[in-house]
């Protein structure tokens, strides 16, 4: 490799940890050796194909819409060079990347989950230095001799991709039903495995999402079956085991496309359920398990904008809704008599508290409840006794409610991190209160939590709102406006997934002096269901504001440099990435964009891409033209300017099945011919994999070690001695 910098001597790096100001102005003055390559290598450049696209009177030129076709050569050829150039761009930092991964692969200890009781087994899966799991069970007892059910590194030798999903036991113990995918679709095979035997039987479903329910005959199965073109879940079949799949029967088919399907089994092992799903309407049928062959009945028909879910248990339906209640209500109905007319109220609504969920025991009803932000676990006893909150002992983190099977038990098995606190398994006493550990995941490398702070602090955007960050760095950063930080964010569909949470990768941040920062934008739902209205379809600019306001607040009250603050966010969060690229580049030291969702029209007007018609309650129809301008005010790819852009790393997968990797390809594209500057601009397609990036635990970290090495060299965070 070419001598592109002088070596930083070594003392630079151990003072950047500790704050030392020499090193800090040091590396705010590194030049990254990835400016002087983009100014000098010659980037791929897409050929010029343009496409008008016309609707509502409005024509919008796409020069590179013939993307859109991985089996086209020439689309194949493009992405490669792109990788190549992002080879060549961070060729110095290939060492540093390997010493990262290396890192990042040391904390991890080789382990097992914690086993939990289930039909007279106890299911666990391990590892044993290997990219796969394997799945395993004892009967009875911890102390049972180990049956192995699927080694999945075995399995996965014959492909470049493989994924097992789905995993569930007959009633019976005997056959193990499992979905496999190799081509990271998400399109899965559905097979079964004699447990007994170790054989594998004839039957095979193709085309399926890789679950099943389990009659209580131990040879029927309910299955989804996959829309080849849009993915979509689509009709639910009837499968017994020994009989050619040709004859599976038709137990139900959504025609409605912007609804998806999917069948399961009830916690109470009594019901069968057909699940219908779209963002703001659900509709739920129910079958006796011990019938397959007889007649599903609906709970309640579907209406627009009634959200509902429902569990089982003794004579009733606990059914929790939104109806005439926003952070939705519990209520209960007879299993006779179920549609809303006979529902009742048993925790009624409240204006400041978001019910997420529930789970039922044979004395306690459990409540998945979010205020201020931060989820609460409520127990209440079925006798009417005095119910409580599990107290927890920081003030920001993630409990929640784990796997919990049985229903005659005293004991709540529950999940509880925070951004120092490793992720924890607990069985909690539901009738005295006492936590017994079971398990927390060890971090390796000299990892003390006690090194690490976290602080929950509250942003007032443009319009009010105040907005919730999430906060860690390691002890001694100073918030003296030297530091550089990394602020990630998602925003979008009410998904409350960038809690205060553990990560044992990001140390290799906190540990080279950054800052992390989550900011719960409006779109999520952390402070209630408002939020999330308040951050889709024509209020979507809140989620950007937001997030620039975050960033702002933070530049000001000196957590972050102002030439040292970075972004992160992937596929809605990658659509974030792309929106405040263009309202505010200045911002921004560097920006990952992880299989972001850019070309928001062009997508949303084809009926034909995975999950598009389910999508038209979160983004808006753009075929209605009140939607269509208020989308293209902000859609990235069609908001690029003549302008100087930050820094980029751009990554996507080639089989992506839920943002279409032409979607960031032609965002590059675009973005080489318009933007201003000279900063380095890159694309990793990963060409063997699909959203979720590799399939293997270890190959993952891979991609990570990429992502943060371009941060950290942009920070002049790399270290020295593989500096060349």
């Amino acid at each position: 490799m070419k001598p592109f910098f002088l070596l930083l001597p070594l003392i630079a790096f151990f003072a950047a940890c500790t704050g030392d100001k020499t090193a800090e102005s040091e590396n705010q003055s590194y030049m990254s050796p990835m400016y002087a390559k983009a100014d000098s290598l010659q980037s791929p450049a897409a050929k010029l194909e343009p496409k008008e696209l016309s609707i509502h009177g409005d024509t919008r030129i796409d020069n590179y819409f013939w993307l859109n076709n991985r089996e086209n050569p020439d689309v194949i050829e493009y992405l490669k060079a792109e990788n190549t150039y992002l080879d060549q761009i961070t060729s110095h930092t290939k060492a540093f990347q390997d010493k990262l991964f290396q890192e990042m692969k040391g904390r991890i200890k080789e382990d097992q989950s914690v086993p939990y009781k289930d039909n007279g087994y106890y299911p666990y899966h391990f590892e044993q230095g290997q990219e796969y799991p394997i799945y395993a069970r004892k009967k009875g007892s911890l102390d049972a001799k180990e049956e192995i059910m699927l080694n999945v590194n075995e399995m996965a030798k014959p492909y470049k991709f493989y994924n097992v999903g789905g995993l569930s036991v007959s009633p019976d113990n005997k056959i193990l039903a499992f979905g496999e995918d190799t081509l990271s679709r998400r399109i899965y095979t559905i097979k079964f495995k004699n447990l007994e035997t170790g054989k594998m039987l004839a039957d095979e479903i193709p085309g399926a999402t890789g679950s099943v329910a389990w009659a209580n005959d131990n040879k029927t199965v309910f299955y989804t079956l996959k829309d080849a073109t849009t993915l979509r879940g689509y009709k639910i079949m009837k499968h017994k085991l020994g009989t050619p799949t040709a004859k599976d029967v038709a137990i139900f088919e959504e025609k409605d496309e912007t609804f998806g399907t999917v069948a399961y089994k009830t916690k109470s092992k009594k019901y069968i359920v057909i699940a219908s799903y779209a963002t703001l309407s659900q509709e739920y049928q129910v079958i006796e398990a011990d019938k397959p062959d007889g007649k599903f009945r609906t709970i309640q028909p579907r209406e627009r904008g009634l959200e509902y879910d429902f569990d089982h248990y003794g004579d009733k339906f606990y059914i929790r809704t939104n109806w005439n209640a926003k952070n939705f209500k519990l209520m209960e109905t007879p299993e006779k008599a179920t549609t809303k007319e006979n529902w009742k109220d048993l925790i009624p609504h409240r204006e400041d508290v978001l019910l997420e969920g529930i789970e039922i025991f044979k004395n306690y009803l459990v409540l998945t409840e979010r205020m201020g932000g931060i989820t609460q676990l409520r127990i209440r006893p079925w006798n009417n006794s005095a119910e409580h909150y599990i107290k927890f002992p920081e003030d920001a983190y993630v409990a929640y409610v784990g796997t919990n099977p049985e229903f005659d038990t005293e004991l709540l098995r529950l999940g509880y991190q925070s951004m120092t606190t490793p992720a924890t398994t607990y069985d909690y006493h539901m009738s005295t209160k006492a936590f017994d550990m079971l398990k927390q995941q060890p971090v390796l490398g000299g990892f003390d939590a006690a090194n690490y702070v976290s602080e929950r602090i509250f942003v007032t955007a443009r319009d009010g709102a105040k907005v919730p960050v999430s906060i860690v760095y390691r002890k001694g950063y100073k918030k003296d406006g030297k530091a550089p930080l990394l602020l990630y964010g998602y925003g979008s569909y009410g998904a409350s997934m960038l809690e205060p949470y553990f990560s044992s990768t990001r140390l290799s941040l906190l540990d080279r002096g950054f800052g992390y920062a989550i900011a719960h934008i409006r779109g999520g739902q952390e402070m209630g269901r408002q939020w999330y209205d308040d951050g889709k379809l024509l209020k979507k600019k809140n989620t950007f504001t937001d997030f620039i306001d975050c960033a702002e607040y933070l530049v000001k009250n000196k957590y972050v440099a102002q030439d040292q603050l970075f972004a992160m966010g992937g596929s809605a969060g990658g659509l974030l990435m792309g929106a405040v690229v263009n309202m505010r580049p200045d911002l921004w030291k560097g920006v990952v964009a992880s299989v972001p969702f850019v070309d928001v029209i062009t997508t949303m007007l084809d009926e034909s891409i995975p999950l598009t018609t389910g999508e038209f309650d979160e983004w808006g129809n753009p075929k209605d033209k009140a939607y269509y301008d208020y989308i293209k005010s902000y859609s990235p790819y069609d908001n690029l300017e003549a302008k100087d852009y930050p820094a980029m790393l751009v990554t996507t997968g080639l089989h992506d099945s839920q943002v279409q990797y032409w979607e960031p390809a032609k965002w590059v594209a675009k973005l080489r011919t318009i933007k201003t500057d000279k900063n380095p601009l890159l694309l990793h397609t990963n060409m063997d994999a699909g959203h979720g990036g590799a399939s293997g635990r270890f190959e993952s970290l891979k991609e990570i070690a990429l992502e943060y090495a371009f941060i950290l060299d942009l920070a002049g965070k790399a270290d020295a001695e593989v500096k060349n």
